[in-house]
């Protein structure tokens, strides 16, 4: 036992040695790690290293100016759902994947997620990276950190990872944001609504049953938006419906019945595989909760869009049209442009998850996972 203490404890210094931060606090626990995998709501910037010109950026002004004071390719103003996380459980900011292959502290997590993924690998193919890509960039860092901290180091700190999830909406906004697409999925490769969900929730938990493979053993998994109340399909509606007429209200039935689906399936992993645990958070419940009593959580403007034009300002790129509109002040607005919340938005959602309100969080709080 002597001789496995003291090779153990050349293991951890070795370890901790090639990694900028220490890897094990003073009591020779595994510290806090977030791994990260979704769309736009938690990608800190890896599409701008897409060379396909096409490809979902934001890495351009006004992105970004509220806190980082330029564009980071994070679709908001500000700050994400994950970099208030890591803020809250006293880390780093969680680095993006191409960041962290150029010597980014990694011991601390490793940011996947891309704008306009969802769990399909088809959606917006090539355009982005696809989840199942994002399960391959988790391997490629999970080789490294093995590497660095040997078998048991390495099985130690990604049992003890907590994995978070935004994935999906976008597969929906395929089918409702493009003209050409009717809403019946008719023109897919689908014969019915339920089916298409089941194929999705299929790819999903495929990659989640990866990462339990592989150790993985704490998931926070985030629903899907009320997306027909974004912006972009409040104008949609307006346009197609009149203005009786506030939300794209099929849209949103869709959404519901999904984010049903996953509470069950979360439900059913805790009762049947050992050592799951998960967190999750119903971004539906608590937007949709700013959307009728802004001015409680101190907003004033909860359906137009910050930035853009057309109805709702949820119409053109934000940044990017010769002409868009741009509000005065960005702490007033719940959404940020077409698509996405603004910063302010996104601490609220970040504080309720690490809380556990139990109006909007099932299981457990985030805090609770990452203790």
């Amino acid at each position: 036992m002597g001789n496995l203490g003291f090779h153990l404890c050349i293991l951890i210094s070795l370890a901790c040695f090639n990694f900028p931060i220490n890897c094990f606090d003073r009591q020779n626990k595994v510290t806090t790690t977030l791994f990260v995998f979704g769309d736009s709501m938690f990608d800190p910037g890896n599409n701008n290293y897409i060379i396909n010109p096409s490809a979902y950026k934001a890495n351009f002004e006004p992105y970004g100016k509220s806190y980082f004071k330029h564009p980071t390719g994070r679709f908001s103003d500000g700050r994400l759902v994950p970099d208030f996380i890591a803020e809250f459980a006293n880390l780093p900011m969680i680095p993006s994947f191409y960041q962290a292959l150029h010597n980014h502290s990694i011991n601390h997590g490793v940011n996947f997620a891309s704008a306009g993924a969802g769990c399909l690998d088809e959606t917006y193919s090539e355009k982005v990276i696809s989840l199942n890509t994002q399960l391959g960039n988790f391997k490629i860092i999970r080789k490294k950190l093995k590497a660095q901290l040997g078998k048991k180091g390495s099985k130690a700190l990604l049992s003890n990872a907590v994995y978070l999830f935004s994935i999906g909406n976008n597969d929906y906004l395929r089918l409702y944001d493009i003209p050409d697409i009717p809403s019946d999925m008719s023109c897919l490769a689908y014969a019915t609504e339920h089916e298409y969900m089941n194929i999705m929730m299929d790819s999903l938990v495929t990659v989640m049953m990866e990462i339990y493979k592989l150790g993985g053993r704490k998931f926070g998994m985030q629903d899907l938006l009320p997306l027909g109340c974004l912006p972009r399909f409040r104008g949609l509606a307006l346009l197609k419906e009149g203005p009786h007429s506030d939300c794209l209200d099929e849209l949103n039935s869709i959404v519901k019945k999904h984010n049903l689906v996953l509470s069950r399936r979360l439900k059913q992993f805790k009762k049947e595989l050992r050592g799951f645990e998960y967190s999750f958070f119903s971004v539906f419940d608590a937007l949709s909760e700013l959307f009728e009593n802004p001015s409680t959580y101190g907003f004033k403007e909860a359906k137009a869009a910050c930035c853009g034009f057309g109805p709702y300002r949820g119409f053109g790129s934000c940044g990017m049209a010769e002409a868009y509109e741009l509000c005065k002040n960005v702490k007033e607005h719940v959404i940020f442009d077409s698509y996405h919340p603004t910063e302010k938005a996104f601490h609220h959602f970040a504080r309720v998850w690490w809380q556990g309100n139990s109006n909007v969080v099932e299981s457990q709080s985030l805090k609770s996972l990452l203790a």
